[in-house]
């Protein structure tokens, strides 16, 4: 079988393959119209999101058995057209799920001890301790929004801060020791901390808006490593103005190009200049489940499933 790898990854995806008997074919830097031309020979296609795999796409890869996202979601390929057709699909967020739960933690404690605020203006020669008073995650109560793979990491790294962790999901009977499954107008009633761990669907595509933030009792911190396609920037900013929510700590923003490689920049909506100009807002650039660990570990979840789904190429 051929593999054609549009995106460059940790060299063990390409060894671990080749091992296997798989053909390995780069394609890093053909556009896709050049892969569109040849890929009737591949049989399997390894992505992250250079460009989405879409019907047309599909349609020309005839002998196409798997498609590979080296990353948490299949957000850049056509599903259900692609389940038509027969082919398998992987992603890998047990690859980078530990990292994700760094991450979350990470901007939450900078967030509740103004950590970047204090730095810039240690470094610009202020001396504010009253004005950088921090608050505790001790006694806070955590509401997950989404409890797979990342909500379950991030709920494993709360579990030594002596915080009450809710969690609401689609799915039944999700929830452990590490968190409490609950409605969602019961996490709309208690939480001091709201962090999405939900793929980009047509569910959860805008989901927090206005609507979202005004059923909360109480003012909350909000935290996105998910999608930023999830949230709408005008709310969220308004909300941070009335101070409906204390803080914000993004790594993905609305705005950002499908591959995920840049920001929105040519006419960057208004919503967008002002949030970016908030003290009370944390940002950093999708790089989440970004680390040198989880580069490893997304190349070899993935090929121990390719492997697993196709065991006559080993």
């Amino acid at each position: 079988m051929q593999v054609v790898h549009i995106d460059t990854n940790h060299p063990r995806l390409w060894d671990g393959l080749a091992e296997a008997g798989f053909k390995n074919i780069a394609a890093y830097d053909a556009s896709k119209e050049e892969i569109l031309k040849e890929i009737h020979h591949h049989h399997g296609i390894v992505i992250r999101s250079r460009f989405p795999i879409d019907a047309a796409f599909l349609e020309a890869a005839s002998q196409l058995k798997f498609i590979a996202r080296v990353g948490a979601g299949l957000d850049s390929i056509d599903v259900s057209y692609a389940e038509e057709k027969g082919v398998t699909l992987f992603s890998a967020p047990e690859g980078n799920r530990n990292a994700v739960g760094e991450h979350a933690l990470g901007m939450l404690l900078s967030l509740f001890n103004k950590l970047h605020k204090a730095d810039r203006e240690v470094r610009a020669g202020q001396w504010l301790r009253e004005a950088n008073r921090g608050i505790e995650l001790d006694g806070k109560t955590v509401g997950l929004i989404g409890y797979g793979n990342m909500g379950k990491a991030f709920a494993q790294k709360l579990k030594g801060f002596n915080c009450t962790v809710l969690c609401y999901d689609i799915q039944e009977g999700v929830g452990d020791s590490n968190a409490t499954q609950v409605s969602l107008s019961t996490l709309h009633d208690m939480a001091d901390v709201v962090s999405l761990h939900t793929p980009w669907t047509p569910e959860t595509n805008k989901m927090v808006n206005a609507e979202f933030i005004s059923a909360f009792k109480k003012p909350f911190w909000f935290i996105n490593t998910a999608r930023g396609k999830s949230v709408v920037t005008a709310d969220l900013v308004q909300a941070l103005h009335e101070k409906r929510i204390l803080g914000a700590g993004l790594d993905v923003l609305e705005y950002e190009k499908s591959s995920f490689e840049s920001l929105f920049e040519e006419n960057m909506p208004e919503a967008l200049q002002e949030l970016l100009q908030m003290e009370q807002v944390l940002l950093s650039p999708h790089v989440a489940g970004w680390t040198v660990e989880s580069k490893q570990k997304l190349a070899e979840t993935l090929v121990e499933k390719i492997v697993a789904a196709f065991p006559q190429q080993a």
